[in-house]
């Protein structure tokens, strides 16, 4: 259903504006803007990974637009923790303006000046930690620990004269994590009693009941699965997942095993963890992918990347056979990970080839090899509770998450008039207590394709899917410029038909009798008899094959 576009009012003075730029509908883009008094403020800056229906996209950045002629006015930008959803769009960001200061955690920080460093770029950065207070122009910031599926995660309390906001970022109430170190509920029980306007919350786990299991559950079974493996393991995981990795280390350490890191991403984030002490590598385990081979099959585990089935990533490649690591039968791989709504066909896809292939293939849904870095309902509930919000605005999650959100904070008492379902782009001010929608901006995704920023249009990807599904006809054709008569043609070649080029003679007789009909109507402009011609094939093909190709006709004048 269309959204209803419209310009917000001029911004008040002492109001403060929230406008999600990204991750409301979507698992990924997240990214919010705070503006008041001339000053913004952007929490994150991640990137969405493409879908089937997106093909040839790497990436998919938030839409800059609301900040694009404001980049001046950007004090900063809070990154909550070193996710690519949260992170991966900041190049893209500093690209338009460099010296944009990014403020985050250790981990955090040294993952995306990894990130930049690969963009040529050299950050100005703030380092934070739990417990600390900045203050950035009109905005007073309060950092508070976090639990999620990595270290050093943040939330964020956002103090302006227009009121309190506090931002949860990704996290969970895991109450043994493996760092030891606890979503700090006595903050936000004292954040709650000082007065929270508006609870911008994660939703990716609001329609899962109960509580998220404990991280300390997934390693007595990767353990397991290792100490009964026969020959090579291979363990594929976000390159980003810390904690998973150090569950990897220590099940291989346990059964003497050395652990090899596959794919770059996976080498670079866990070689900065271990700098900074985030990730304990046992003494001997770690053996550089070059002197793996030579290790006995049953000695050895991989720690790849490509759980989610991208077509580039280590595991996908093992599955088409073009990595290094051949699997074989006796093998087993362990996809450590979720599934991202969008990823559930190309992960079974994997799942399929890595069978066909011979491998024992264990994954969430037969073994409990992973658990969700994302608050379910109970801990939603039981924050909700703890802060008793003025005002809600569920984020981070698709449009079914969002609304499972919404109908837990109103059971918890949050009037329902005060828990807002938004999307990307809209406008809210919040100001005395109270937030007001004011406008509704026209968003849009942003495509990364190869080298290019934002040229590939939706346009395109449907070209690129009906030259995928459908084929793609060429038709060739020279009419004399005087009479418009057919001289040579038409020619006609197709590519994605089963058939021989020869099937298209039928409808040779219908493309010379309209264009005869169109000579003797007076047409000779070769635009309009292409269309003419594309008409024509196109019912052709649609009544003989039931197929809408692209269709490209070509008419030469002599």
């Amino acid at each position: 259903m269309p959204i209803d576009v419209y310009e917000p009012a001029t911004l008040e003075p002492g109001t403060l504006r929230i406008i999600p730029i990204g991750g409301l509908g979507e698992i990924g883009r997240n990214m919010t803007s705070f503006e008041i008094d001339g000053k913004i403020l952007i929490v994150d800056c991640g990137v969405l990974f493409p879908e089937e229906h997106q093909p040839g996209v790497d990436l998919i950045l938030p839409d800059f637009s609301p900040i694009r002629d404001r980049l001046d006015d950007i004090l900063g930008v809070v990154l909550t923790h070193g996710h690519e959803d949260h992170i991966g769009a900041v190049p893209y960001l500093l690209k338009l303006r460099a010296d944009i200061p990014l403020i985050g955690s250790g981990l955090t920080l040294a993952f995306i000046e990894a990130k930049l460093k690969e963009h040529r770029i050299v950050p100005y950065t703030l380092q934070v930690a739990e417990g600390q207070t900045e203050r950035l122009g009109p905005f007073n910031l309060e950092f508070v620990a976090v639990n999620h599926s990595i270290p050093d995660a943040l939330a964020v309390a956002i103090k302006t004269a227009g009121g309190t906001v506090l931002h949860t970022g990704d996290f969970k109430m895991d109450q043994l994590p493996l760092d030891h170190r606890l979503t700090d509920l006595r903050e936000f029980a004292r954040l709650g009693s000082e007065g929270v306007d508006l609870f911008l919350v994660d939703s990716t786990n609001a329609d899962v009941p109960g509580f998220t299991a404990s991280e300390r559950l997934i390693g007595p079974v990767l353990d397991d699965v290792i100490a009964r493996a026969p020959r090579r393991v291979i363990v594929a995981s976000f390159s980003s997942h810390v904690h998973r990795v150090q569950q990897v280390l220590d099940a291989a350490h346990a059964n003497g095993r050395r652990v090899a890191l596959l794919g770059r991403s996976m080498v670079r984030n866990m070689t900065i963890a271990a700098d900074l002490g985030y990730l304990t590598v046992p003494e001997g385990v770690l053996v550089d992918f070059k002197k793996a081979g030579s290790i006995p099959d049953d000695k050895i585990v991989y720690m790849s990347t490509g759980s989610q089935g991208e077509p580039m990533a280590v595991l996908a490649r093992m599955v088409n056979q073009d990595h290094q690591v051949e699997v074989g039968p006796g093998d087993t791989v362990i996809l450590a990970s979720s599934l991202i709504p969008g990823n559930e066909n190309a992960v079974y896809r994997i799942i399929d080839g890595l069978t066909k292939l011979g491998a024992n293939v264990v994954h969430k849904g037969n073994a409990k090899v992973h658990v969700s870095g994302h608050a379910a309902a109970g801990e939603l509930t039981y924050c909700y509770n703890i802060l008793k919000p003025k005002n809600v605005l569920p984020v981070h999650g698709e449009y079914r998450h969002l609304v499972a959100n919404a109908k837990l904070a109103a059971e918890t008492g949050v009037p329902p008039e005060n828990v807002i379902l938004a999307e990307d782009g809209t406008v809210l001010d919040l100001r005395d207590g109270v937030v007001r929608k004011v406008g509704q901006l026209d968003l849009g995704y942003v495509y990364v394709d190869g080298s290019t920023v934002g040229e590939i249009t939706e346009a395109d990807l449907k070209d690129r899917r009906t030259l995928a599904e459908e084929g793609f006809i060429s038709i060739i054709i020279v009419v004399d410029a005087k009479t418009g008569n057919v001289i040579v043609g038409p020619e006609i070649h197709a590519k994605g038909f089963a058939e021989d080029d020869s099937v298209f003679d039928a409808v040779l007789p219908k493309i010379r009798a309209a264009l005869g009909e169109a000579a003797e109507n007076g047409v000779r402009d070769p635009h309009a008899l292409q269309q003419i011609v594309r008409r024509t094939v196109g019912r052709w093909v649609n009544v003989t094959f039931r197929r809408r190709p692209m269709i490209v006709p070509l008419v030469i004048e002599a």
